[in-house]
């Protein structure tokens, strides 16, 4: 046998930009809250900062999105929203607040999300 001498593999360069952040997995969503203004105040006079008196849901817009969820006979369901989408959502007890780079974000099940603004 001949001695061959094996070169190595030169190391492949990437152009993409490894993008940073939170992937939601399954049908979570991940959701940047927009501001509330003003206060409400219960029957008691008791002074509920960042709520509106009226408001039971919060808008947001979605950051990410996960692939969706699965269905019992193992096909996957695309979620409704996209990366964008200006959303009106409830902060339920599977709601997670996470912060990313500074920024104060809400991890919710897609079925958290009430409507889609247009």
């Amino acid at each position: 046998m001949a001695n061959k001498k094996i070169q190595p593999k030169k190391a492949q360069k990437t152009t993409a930009k490894k993008e940073q952040g939170i992937v939601p997995l399954a049908d979570r969503v991940l959701i940047k809250p927009l501001e509330q203004k003003g206060e409400a105040t219960t029957a008691s006079g008791i002074i509920l900062p960042g709520k509106e008196s009226n408001e039971k849901y919060e808008r947001g817009e979605v950051v990410a999105v996960g692939t969706g969820r699965i269905t019992a006979d193992g096909k996957r369901v695309a979620s409704e929203v996209k990366k964008g989408d200006m959303v009106l959502f409830k902060r339920g007890y599977d709601a997670d607040e996470v912060e990313v780079a500074g920024v104060e974000l809400i991890l919710v099940s897609e079925g958290n999300i009430l409507a889609i603004e247009r």
